[in-house]
């Protein structure tokens, strides 16, 4: 199984937060169900072009945090996580990624007027995205 996962060199976040983050990011959106197989972490890393010491300490941060479960023999999967840790995360991770625009567009000066309307128009563009490009 190859995972949908976007890696930016070029970012201060770590490779294995990035990879956490993402993976998180696919079990809480649905897509990766309880139960789901990973892959194996050198598959991983071969697929992700990166060491298996960093793949395995994405693994091993998901694992303690209750995300994913290794069993012996058997391998990584996806683990139950309550509705409740879920729905946390979704709001952090929405929140978080709504403040790293803000702060890049405070960066550029941009006034808190000039904010929401960009704010805005994204939205409306992504959500005509999702009907197909039809009202």
């Amino acid at each position: 199984m190859e995972l949908p996962i976007k890696l930016s060199r070029d970012s201060r976040v770590p490779i294995y937060h990035q990879i956490e983050g993402q993976i998180k990011a696919l079990i809480v959106s649905g897509k990766l169900p309880a139960g789901s197989p990973l892959p194996s972490i050198r598959a991983l890393s071969k697929d992700l072009e990166i060491s298996v010491i960093t793949t395995r300490r994405a693994y091993q941060d998901l694992e303690y945090g209750g995300f994913i479960k290794t069993t012996q023999g058997k391998g990584t999967f996806v683990a139950e996580v309550e509705v409740k840790k879920m729905e946390k995360l979704a709001v952090s991770s929405v929140s978080e990624a709504i403040e790293k625009g803000v702060e890049t567009a405070l960066r550029h000066n941009y006034s808190v007027d000039e904010i929401r309307s960009v704010f805005e128009e994204v939205l409306a563009r992504l959500k005509d995205n999702d009907r197909g490009g039809s009202e």
